[in-house]
């Protein structure tokens, strides 16, 4: 990595050069990103994941914008237009825009009307008007441009295609498209009106019938909102900064005042505006605001996918779970405390009065004869009606029942991965066993969905997919190895998700465990087939052999370090396992004696956390939930209601919260506390257990307001609500 890409990085995120050009070289040697932020802190300075990624990411784009660079040169050379001073200006720009405005008036261009006019002979006449000079009269001088041949035919010809000329010269000025484009991101507005005659279709844009706003202080959700009704016909948008700014900007730039020549001037510049300045400089807005939106959207939703996949687990315990329905009945399934599936049934809770009561034995039964020790429902049709019928079946309090959400529960049952898992069983069944494992354990369950199918996003199907799927690939993977695997339990959808292992390597290591047993020591992975050195490295801190031969195994030690952990019990002449016991043993370590050059104290104060609880669980503890038992649909509800929730979904403009009415209620940011709230992740998180107060109920809308203020005395806002189809 060269001096300068390290110092610009280095400036862009506020750390060292060193830092980043040891990132730089880790990842250039295979490493990833949970494997450099827990094992290789003292190379990085203890950068933390987000900063790790932050590098890579700006690597990648900085690797685009050398390949773009290299094409303009090579476009250039083949030309022959690459001069010394051009070479110089190219390879000195640091950003696209700025390369693609030093290549502007070199590329090869389409038929102009400044082409057209360069073809009729009339550069030389732009050239005198363009010099400004103070004897130059433009009437006098088109006279001699006047060719009927060419298509000249009159003064007022000569001197359009002159401006023509002009205009194109202006409009490809790098330093006036760089202040331009500064104006527009600073001062643009952005307009949007309703479409001519599509008033009623577009209902649901109606806050934006006829809206202005700065750019600068747009909102994602709302460009993205707004976007989305352009693109499907509603809305009409335009973002210009003040036209009289710009003109007086550009006529200072450009125009010698007082001169025979300042009429033609005005009259090309203003042009070069209007016609091809402002739709450029627009269309590049439109990008800069689209790629702030995702940013923005993208984080959300690697944020609340966080905290959706870090939720806590109820742990391994006997589960009977329920999928709900009406007319096709519940699916039921019990399932071991390894998720495993032991039996299935169909129950009818909603139907005839003996179908009731054949239900109620069924459950009964099937509780005592899997020794169940917690029930899951899903949350989905007949979900609260299902939860009443077991919850009247006055079953023994130290069982829990808790709903669990079925959000891409059915992308799952119809999954490859599902038809892999449970080739002999439908559908239905897999849906219900997915809920069991929800419960059991949120994050192996889900990282079988897509994440885009969670439904913890905002406006997720409107930024750029690609980048969407790698930030939440990232999250998952992050998550996963923050928890750490069971190498013996694991599916392989959830092996693949651990650091160095791919799902070649998954199906491999689940392959070797089906054939010879389940792994004693973490080095016995070596033995799976392609499983190399490599991947080992990376992969082997991650994964988790509980009762194997080496009580290190299941912990975060990684493999490399043990001979640190066994001079450390040698020199307390104890056991490995006597010192993870022991804490009184493990406060006598004097990690100063155990630092060399490869492992510092960073390592070694983790190496000694994870000796005091071997394999923790980051996840916080499990604790039930249950919804108002008087409220099951929205005609429940009535303003002023004090509920329980749980909070499903974060955006920029409040929380989404599920009463257990089958339709969201929005905490409006305003409404989240009684003191101001810029950002509603500071306050709620994805599955937190709130308690919210009904402020409005839309019926006709489906829109249910609620809040989470002491002091009701507000008001909620309706104009953010998040517009989905």
């Amino acid at each position: 990595m060269s001096e300068t890409r390290a110092a610009l990085i280095a400036s862009e995120l506020m750390i060292g050069e060193t830092q980043v050009r040891a990132v730089a070289s880790l990842l250039l040697d295979g490493a990833t990103v949970p494997f450099i932020a827990r094992y290789r802190k003292e190379k990085t300075g203890s950068l933390n994941e987000v900063a790790i990624t932050s590098i890579r990411d700006r690597l990648a784009q900085l690797a685009e914008l050398d390949k773009r660079r290299e094409a303009i040169l090579s476009s250039l050379a083949e030309r022959d237009l690459l001069t010394d001073e051009l070479r110089v200006a190219v390879e000195g720009a640091t950003t696209l825009p700025a390369l693609e405005d030093i290549y502007l008036p070199h590329r090869p261009k389409r038929r102009t009307r400044a082409t057209i006019a360069r073809e009729k002979g009339l550069e030389g006449l732009a050239k005198l008007i363009f010099s400004q000079e103070q004897g130059i009269d433009p009437q006098q001088e088109a006279r001699a441009f006047i060719n009927s041949e060419a298509g000249v035919e009159t003064i007022d010809d000569a001197l359009a295609g002159a401006r023509d000329i002009i205009a194109e010269w202006t409009s490809e000025d790098a330093p006036i498209r760089q202040e331009l484009r500064r104006l527009f991101l600073k001062k643009g507005i952005i307009t949007s009106v309703v479409a001519k005659g599509r008033e009623a279709e577009a209902a649901k844009y109606r806050d934006y019938f006829d809206a202005k706003e700065p750019l600068a202080k747009a909102p994602g959700h709302r460009i993205l909102a707004l976007l989305r009704g352009e693109r499907e016909g509603m809305l009409k948008l335009t973002i210009r900064p003040p036209e009289d700014e710009v003109l007086l900007r550009l006529h200072r730039r450009t125009i010698r005042k007082h001169r025979p020549t300042t009429g033609e001037m005005t009259t090309a510049v203003d042009d070069a505006y209007k016609r091809l300045l402002a739709p450029s400089l627009e269309t590049e807005a439109r990008h800069h605001i689209v790629e702030r939106a995702d940013n923005e959207a993208i984080r959300v939703f690697a944020q609340n996918l966080r905290q959706l996949l870090m939720a806590p687990p109820l742990g391994q315990k006997a589960v009977l779970a329920i999928d709900p329905g009406y007319r096709t009945g519940c699916k039921v399934v019990c399932l071991d405390r390894q998720g495993k599936l032991l039996h299935h049934a169909v129950i009818y809770p909603t139907q005839s009065k003996a179908r009731v009561e054949e239900a109620k034995k069924v459950i009964r039964d099937l509780g005592k004869d899997f020794s169940i020790e917690a029930i899951a429902i899903g949350n989905g049709t007949a979900g609260r009606e299902t939860e009443a019928f077991v919850r009247r079946l006055e079953i023994d309090e130290s069982i829990p029942i808790v709903m669990v959400s079925e959000s891409g529960a059915s992308i799952y049952s119809a999954s490859q991965i599902a038809r892999e898992e449970f080739p002999d069983h439908d559908i239905t069944v897999r849906g219900a066993v997915s809920i069991g494992r929800r419960l059991m354990d949120p994050l192996a369950e889900l990282v079988k969905i897509d994440p885009q199918s969670i439904g913890v996003g905002q406006y997720q199907h409107d930024v750029d997919q690609a980048r969407l799927k790698q930030s939440l690939t990232g999250v998952v993977e992050s998550c996963v190895n923050s928890v750490g695997v069971e190498v013996n339990t694991a599916s392989a959808t959830l092996l693949a998700m651990v650091s160095g292992i791919n799902a070649t390597l998954a199906r491999n290591i689940g392959a070797y465990r089906d054939e010879n047993g389940p792994f004693r020591s973490r080095k016995d992975l070596l033995r799976v087939p392609r499983l190399g050195p490599k991947a080992f490295e990376q992969a082997a801190g991650f994964l988790r052999i509980r009762g194997g031969d080496d009580p290190l195994d299941a912990s975060a030690v990684h493999p490399e370090s043990y001979v640190v952990v066994a001079c450390m019990a040698a020199d307390l002449s104890c056991s490995i396992t006597k010192l993870m016991e022991s804490e009184e043993l493990r406060s006598q370590i004097d990690l100063d004696r155990y630092i060399t050059d490869i492992i510092g104290l960073p390592t070694l104060r983790d190496i000694t956390s994870e000796l005091a609880k071997p394999g923790r669980d980051p996840r916080d503890r499990f604790e039930p939930f249950a919804f108002s038992e008087n409220v099951h649909y929205m005609d429940d509800l009535a303003v002023g209601m004090k509920l329980p929730g749980i909070v499903t979904n974060v955006t920029k403009f409040g929380a989404f919260v599920d009463i257990g009415v089958h339709q969201d209620g929005l905490v409006h940011i305003s409404q989240l506390a009684s003191r101001f709230v810029s950002d509603p992740s500071e306050v709620v998180k994805v599955q937190q257990h709130v308690t919210v107060t009904v402020l409005n109920v839309d019926k006709a809308r489906g829109r249910i307001s609620l809040s989470m203020k002491i002091d009701l005395a507000g008001k909620t806002s309706n104009r953010d609500w998040i517009i989905e189809p």
